[in-house]
């Protein structure tokens, strides 16, 4: 089968509620071990750092951060809070769906408390009134002060966590994929969810003053991918939802090396034929051509016959009942003119557009021949409902000589079912595969995704395709390098690291290659490393810090720590940000202080003036 031809469906994966699992004796003896979360703005993980090889090595809780509020009924009854994977799928709920992050800084922290309580939960913890496990927790580049103060404020106030340690996921990626002893020195690029980084690492501390921050990822790549496809078919603008484009970004989607080479590409209709990906999107195959049997045919034609002869008989006595007033009221004049009432007689006449006696009797005896043949037709429909009706034809009335206009409907409508009713002939009776749309439905509920493949997830190296007014990747690392010496850049480009979830694009280390190797001096030297596993990395990295300093004091923040120093403190290790105490600016002294010192007054006052 041609590359081109490859239909993919939809998967439209429902999340699985997370169970409630029981952690082991190890996660308790000798000593509660510390709980790893890796707090993302799109997805969270959880799970235990332990050196017994009976607690496991890897995230136990994988959800969304997502919680959403149904409102229950009138008064507040029945409303339920759901949480990740409770949620089973974001689609209909997309807009009761909330995140605590405002970009990737946790910012609500009522719903940073539901996601703490959906972990605490599932993980098993036991604990009466309080989590007893240290926590290693992960927060954004530079996280504001606040957001860190209000963050410790909800741990220890409660949770009374017994302490807790902060760092930055990009480089706990960077401390489980390093290659060499440790500290070493590089420059990591992360792209997530809300934001892409470009961190420059000195013998493994942040240089945290030429940090860089992009705001793009993820998610404004699925939400300009759906653009465009809702653009190219405004027929399924519904079916084209955020996350059937997150699938089609994780699946479907690559970075080109060269952007403008690669459109040149797309150009020609073999390359396009060949490279072009379809989408299926979930149809009925009701509305497909008929499959019915011969007799549910004969069965539907004789319905729609019966229905038929029922509304001409309800046709022939509305005509019947008119016609009789009409009549009734001739020989109401007729009579007038028998009993000598002259004048009424010529009014009435005059009424009904009349000239003569002779053509009121005229019309009376059109009228009278009218409303028997109507009688007939009648009696002889309700013999006919008892006979076999089903290879006869409907019968055409005659035209009377008055109410033609009605008469004439009742031909037009018979003549119009009259194809549907035709003499059964099963002899000739086309095949069923005769009986087909003009077009294929399943074709045209079909995405065809050219271009789309590599113009989204372009955004991070080219911001403006979407309106931004921002530096791309290339045009940030190069910023952040030329404020380093000649020395110092050898040393970074030679451990260029890529994480995150919006790495994991084929062809994006590829990119980066290029990109470093047109900014970079003639026959130098550099090398681009990709994560083991962007999505997770940062989860492994955080548990082996976690291990590994489990029984120091080394970057943890204990509650005493807390009451001295304040939410917002960090204590500093390999991997975390960098602290920068509040410093409140000396207050000025008063102009009444400034002045000449005051005199003891004594005595009288009136004395004194």
């Amino acid at each position: 089968m041609a590359a081109g031809a490859r239909v993919f469906p939809f998967r439209d994966a429902r999340w699985a509620p997370d169970p409630v699992l029981e952690p082991s004796a190890a996660v308790r003896s000798p000593q509660p071990v510390p709980l790893v979360i890796d707090n993302g703005s799109f997805q969270t993980r959880a799970g235990w750092a332990s050196p017994d090889p009976a607690v496991p090595a890897e995230p136990l809780l994988r959800f969304r951060s997502l919680a959403a509020k149904s409102r229950g009924a009138r008064g507040g009854a029945g409303a339920e809070t759901q949480v990740g994977n409770d949620l089973g799928s974001p689609e209909p709920l997309r807009w009761l769906l909330r995140s605590p992050f405002d970009r990737n800084v946790p910012v609500q922290l009522e719903l940073q408390e539901l996601l703490l309580d959906h972990v605490f939960q599932r993980l098993g913890v036991a604990s009466q009134g309080c989590v007893d496990h240290p926590i290693v927790l992960t927060e954004a580049v530079c996280n504001p002060l606040y957001s860190r103060q209000m963050m410790s404020e909800l741990l220890f106030e409660c949770y009374q966590v017994p302490k807790v340690s902060y760092g930055v996921d990009s480089l706990y990626s960077f401390y489980h994929n390093r290659r060499q002893s440790w500290p070493c020195s590089g420059l990591v690029i992360s792209s997530g969810y809300q934001c892409t980084h470009i961190l420059p690492v000195l013998e493994g501390r942040l240089d945290a003053k030429n940090c860089k921050r992009i705001n793009l990822g993820g998610c404004q790549a699925a939400v300009y991918l759906q653009r465009l496809l809702q653009l190219k078919y405004p027929g399924h603008f519904a079916a084209i939802t955020l996350s059937r484009m997150e699938e089609i970004l994780h699946e479907h989607s690559y970075i080109a090396e060269d952007y403008i080479e690669e459109l040149q590409k797309w150009r020609s209709p073999e390359y396009y034929e060949n490279n072009m990906h379809k989408m299926q999107l979930p149809f009925s195959n009701k509305l497909l051509g008929s499959t019915l049997t011969s007799e549910e045919k004969q069965e539907r034609r004789q319905q729609q016959l019966r229905r038929l002869q029922e509304l001409n008989a309800r046709r022939r006595e509305e005509k019947l009942q008119l016609d009789q007033e009409r009549l009734d009221r001739l020989l109401y004049i007729q009579e007038l003119l028998e009993d000598g009432q002259m004048d009424q007689f010529h009014k009435a006449l005059v009424e009904l557009n009349m000239d003569s006696a002779e053509e009121l009797q005229s019309y009376i005896n059109k009228l009278s021949l009218s409303v028997e043949q109507t009688k007939q037709k009648i009696l002889q429909a309700e013999v006919n409902i008892e006979v076999d009706v089903v290879d006869s034809k409907p019968e055409t009335p005659d035209l009377d000589p008055l109410g033609s206009e009605q008469s004439l409907e009742d031909v037009e409508s018979i003549n119009e079912f009259e194809p549907l009713f035709a003499e059964e002939q099963p002899e000739v009776e086309k095949p069923v595969a005769a009986v087909q749309p003009v077009f294929n439905l399943a074709e045209y509920h079909q995405l065809f995704l050219g271009t789309e493949r590599i113009r989204a997830p372009e955004i991070v190296f080219q911001p403006s395709l979407i309106g931004e007014d921002q530096a791309g990747i290339a045009e940030t690392m190069q910023y952040v390098l030329e404020r380093y010496p000649k020395e110092q850049q050898a040393i970074l480009v030679q451990n260029v690291f890529l994480t995150g979830g919006n790495m994991m694009y084929p062809g994006l280390k590829a990119r980066v290659q290029k990109e470093l190797l047109e900014m970079r001096p003639f026959q130098s030297s550099f090398q681009v490393h990709l994560a083991s596993s962007p999505v997770l990395d940062a989860w492994y990295g955080a548990r082996d810090w976690a291990v590994e300093y489990m029984a120091r004091e080394e970057g943890w923040i204990t509650r005493k720590d807390y009451e001295e120093k304040g939410g917002e403190y960090l204590k500093e290790h390999c991997a975390s940000n960098v602290y920068v105490p509040i410093r409140l600016p000396k207050q000025p002294p008063r102009a009444a202080e400034a002045s000449a010192p005051s005199r003891v007054v004594t005595g009288n006052p009136s004395e004194q003036a």
